[in-house]
């Protein structure tokens, strides 16, 4: 297991720490696909018990981001890309439903998100860059005035931070990324629903043909090395 972990602060219940670091890891690629995870690894670097690391292992598991391993442990699980293509078209779906709303509203997307995501695309921190990409779209569901759009797209963010992370690894990509969301917010706050839902559309299809082909390089390579 590559990435060193920091021991945790005491507390009574370990489990969601674990879980969130755990993802946070695999979500940047610091835990990459078939990186084999076990229990007593975790637990030694966190410096707990066991029992929190099975637990988030489980987490992890039912969500689908690893998978039993031959031997002990877990293995962080592929990217596969069919699908990836069939969660993009669920958060295109929910995203551009979000953007009409929001639109309809004329509400107004606090540019201090898209300034935020701009210096983080700047620097190396994977992690802070899908932290400030989830919180500009989750501006946008509160702005539609709809909470069933954040609840059920909450239900597929936790894949959507870890594919974001393999697109958001590619530097000539950010700064497009953040400037497509800057057009969208302005869209929004100028009540235009056909010109946001169009950004909208066009900002999740250039995502996934994004991630589609990164993912393709990466197992062509892999394919070589066998």
């Amino acid at each position: 297991m590559p990435v060193k972990f920091e021991k945790l602060q005491v507390r009574p219940d370990y489990v969601e720490e674990v879980y969130r670091a755990l993802l946070d890891a695999i979500s940047d690629g610091s835990l990459p696909p078939g990186t084999r995870l076990t229990q007593e690894d975790i637990a030694e670097q966190f410096a707990v018990s066991r029992s929190p690391v099975l637990q988030a292992l489980r987490l992890l598991k039912k969500d689908g981001l690893v998978q039993d391993a031959p031997g002990r442990g877990v293995l962080v699980a592929p990217l596969d890309v069919e699908w990836i293509g069939r969660l993009y078209e669920v958060r295109g779906a929910l995203d551009s439903l979000a953007v009409k709303l929001a639109a309809q509203r004329g509400s107004k997307i606090d540019p201090a998100l898209v300034a935020q995501g701009r210096r983080a695309s700047k620097g190396k921190d994977v992690k802070a860059m899908i932290d400030a990409d989830a919180a500009f779209h989750n501006a946008i569901y509160q702005a539609s005035g709809n909470p069933l759009i954040g609840e059920s797209a909450h239900l597929h963010w936790v894949h959507l931070r870890r594919v974001m992370g393999a697109v958001l690894q590619s530097s000539k990509l950010r700064d497009s990324i953040w400037d497509e969301h800057a057009a969208i917010a302005q869209a929004i706050a100028a009540g235009n629903v056909g010109q946001a839902v169009e950004l909208t559309e066009l900002h999740t299809d250039r995502a996934r043909s994004n991630l589609v082909a990164r993912l393709g390089d990466v197992l062509g390579v892999a394919a070589g090395e066998a």
